[in-house]
């Protein structure tokens, strides 16, 4: 794993989230599970290797920041806001979580297969959220401090962990750095003050949920790509372009490359953002 700090370490080359942890003198919080088993299996092994594992804090509900739970079943209580905690590993039309992260092991962990549980398996015990909050919730371990700040946007539950002690904060999605940003169900306004918040913390790191390392400075780049982004398809809508229309002229893939393991998805992931967009907008919703 790279080492941010003497005792923060994450991992920016695998297919899924940055997974991360920080060791304190009382134990190891992880901070978001690597989706692929053996990664997973790997990540719990060397975080015991500095302790205990005390807590692990997902940021979201997304499968590639929670499926590698299941792996750390028995490794210190699973920090969750409430809004992950009732979006875990949902089953929806355009997305069942169990099957997008069977997809990928096949491709990019074949090791895994062995490990890889069934459905009903998996489901008995994904090793949810025992500590449940809503709003903000902050934690001691040892020398560290641990501010868990609800950051709404780009999930409902989404947060940015906060360890002033070592000048980082981990944002989750809220961050996508130098690759494709997912709009998915966002909501860019909320985004926007999720990044607000996150610019006024004192920290030299920021740990995005997707790509490189970065300083604070990049907010300013995410909060572009946001932007941008509405105003397209704002003015697509204006134009009185349909769906259909925007779908096929809106397009940023050009910009950034999408993250590690997932190139095929670029076409669609210009299609979900401009489609997402045109319907919140043409409904009268906040983008």
């Amino acid at each position: 794993m790279q080492k941010v700090t003497p005792q923060v370490f994450t991992d920016t080359t695998l297919r899924g989230c940055n997974p991360s942890m920080v060791v304190t003198d009382a134990g190891v919080v992880v901070v978001d599970t690597p989706q692929l088993p053996t990664k997973a299996v790997a990540m719990r092994q060397e975080a015991e290797a500095h302790g205990e594992i005390r807590y692990v804090i997902n940021t979201e509900h997304h499968v590639d920041h929670i499926f590698g739970n299941y792996y750390f079943r028995g490794a210190g209580m699973v920090v969750q806001h409430q809004g992950v905690y009732d979006n875990f590993m949902e089953v929806t039309p355009s997305l069942d979580s169990f099957a997008y992260a069977a997809e990928a092991v096949p491709t990019d962990d074949p090791e895994g297969e062995a490990i890889f549980p069934d459905r009903d398996e998996y489901f008995a015990d994904p090793n949810k959220g025992h500590v449940v909050f809503t709003g903000d919730l902050t934690l001691r371990v040892g020398n560290h401090t641990f501010e868990l700040l609800h950051t709404p946007g780009h999930t409902p539950g989404q947060i940015a962990v906060h360890v002033p002690e070592e000048r980082v904060v981990f944002t989750g999605d809220t961050i996508f750095s130098e690759c494709q940003t997912w709009l998915m169900g966002s909501n860019v306004t909320q985004w926007l003050a999720a990044l607000d918040r996150i610019s006024a913390l004192d920290v030299d790191w920021v740990v995005p949920g997707h790509g490189e390392v970065v300083t604070r400075d990049y907010l300013h780049r995410q909060r572009s790509n946001l932007v941008d982004w509405v105003a397209a398809v704002t003015d697509a809508v204006a134009k009185g372009w349909s769906r259909e229309e925007t779908v096929e002229r809106v397009d940023f893939s050009e910009r950034y490359p999408v993250d590690v393991g997932q190139g095929y998805m670029m076409s669609h992931i210009q299609t979900l953002n401009a489609g997402s967009l045109w319907d919140k907008i043409t409904q009268g919703r906040p983008a």
